[in-house]
């Protein structure tokens, strides 16, 4: 950043922001819903990509655990700080909301001091340099984190007010345009839900069986990844066989994530844990419950400890017909919700998923979903692509605008 715009200095982070630790409490102290003199908690689950909080899945703890400087303030960014998953770590959201929020002890807050717009402050940490610096800092040996000095000696680009103001107001209206693209698509995600939902009211005598019973006949077809020192993070090389973990999951569809990789003579040691095209993902360490189907063209991959692993039998169950009933089935949603484990980072085990039970019909209604489901499919490839291209260009605008470059 040597070369910046006349006018224009480069800081420490610390220097023109305040950082603020998250919340801690004790597991029996946090609740899932609302009470009494209780203050809702985000977790590092909530942020999700391209900077939005996601405040739909929060705990209740007690208010006095929460000191004044700890409630969320408008252009506050909330930062996962540990993490099993090194993609999660530095994960970072702008708070825009008005709701009465705190923030647990895995995340930091980084509040701009005044001279600083909380918008431009804010998109730093949606830029592609922010996040290879962190992923840098944050690896470690078990889990990840980012100590307080990490964030506080990020190196910050800092034009005048008016100047800030207006980049911030070019990367505000780019991400507006991004914003009705997600929409789009999460109005597609709707129409996909009500028609699980219709399936169901069509067929009310569909019998619930539990998964381990749909699960393939062979040994391993419900598995968990790698604990321990089965496999190290300090394993991890540039190329090789893909390890697929929380990131590629989190969004209850499959993507791909930040690349991880195990030699293939490590993975002849892990061959058990190996990844199918068709099985079905469960987070079960962190942000539990969500899931994704593995896709067809999947390399071979295996799977970390934080994901469950299911193959399902062909010949009684569809894994889309599986994935829709983990993510919209009441009755199934209520059984992980109220036996996950833990109240900080909530956990899942596969004795759980083995004797959860879900809605099961015959297999030519699951066949008939399914097929609606690949027409629907069809409409999100045609919207990604045309969505596609402006992720790229709004990358490369965030990335002149801190050279700055607009």
């Amino acid at each position: 950043m040597s070369d910046l715009p006349k006018g224009w200095t480069e800081v420490a982070l610390g220097e023109v922001a305040e950082q603020v630790r998250g919340v801690s409490y004790k597991k029996d102290q946090a609740a899932t819903s609302p009470g009494p003199s209780r203050i809702p908690i985000l977790r590092a689950g909530n942020l999700r990509d391209g900077g939005q909080v996601d405040d739909s899945d929060l705990v209740w703890v007690p208010d006095i655990c929460v000191s004044e400087r700890q409630r969320l303030r408008p252009g506050d960014v909330i930062v996962a700080t540990s993490s099993g998953s090194l993609d999660v770590v530095g994960k970072a959201a702008r708070y825009k909301g008005t709701r009465d929020l705190s923030f647990g002890a895995f995340c930091k807050v980084m509040r701009p001091a005044s001279g600083v717009d909380a918008s431009y402050f804010a998109h730093y940490f949606q830029t592609s340099a922010y996040r290879r610096t962190v992923s840098a800092l944050a690896a470690g040996a078990n889990i990840n984190n980012l100590k307080n000095s990490h964030l506080d000696e990020l190196r910050f680009p800092l034009p005048p007010l008016e100047e800030q103001r207006r980049i911030a107001a070019i990367l505000d209206k780019a991400d507006e345009l991004r914003a009705k693209r997600r929409a789009a698509l999460e109005q597609l995600d709707l129409l996909t839900q009500a028609i699980f939902l219709g399936v169901q009211a069509n067929h009310p005598d569909t019998p619930c069986v539990t998964i381990e019973s749909i699960a393939a006949r062979e040994r391993g077809s419900i598995r968990t990844g790698p604990f321990g020192s089965q496999l190290l993070h300090s394993e991890f090389v540039n190329e090789g066989v893909r390890v697929l973990g929380i990131d590629n999951v989190v969004a209850n569809e499959f993507r791909w994530a930040e690349p991880r990789y195990i030699t293939h003579e490590k993975y002849e040691t892990l061959r058990r844990f190996t990844v199918h095209p068709g099985d079905v993902l469960v987070t079960i360490m962190g942000t539990c419950g969500r899931a994704a189907v593995v896709p067809d063209d999947v390399p071979v991959a295996i799977n970390t400890k934080h994901l469950c692993c299911i193959t399902v039998d062909r010949a009684v169950a569809e894994p889309r017909w599986l994935h829709a009933a983990l993510l919209h089935d009441r009755m199934t949603r209520r059984q992980l919700g109220e036996r996950a484990k833990g109240a900080v980072m909530p956990g899942l085990n596969m004795g759980v998923i083995k004797s959860t039970e879900v809605p099961i019909p015959r297999l030519v209604v699951q066949q008939e979903f399914v097929a609606q489901l690949e027409a629907i499919d069809r409409l999100k490839l045609r919207s990604a692509a045309t969505g596609l291209g402006g992720a790229a260009l709004f990358a490369s605008l965030q990335a002149r605008a801190f050279r700055g470059e607009l």
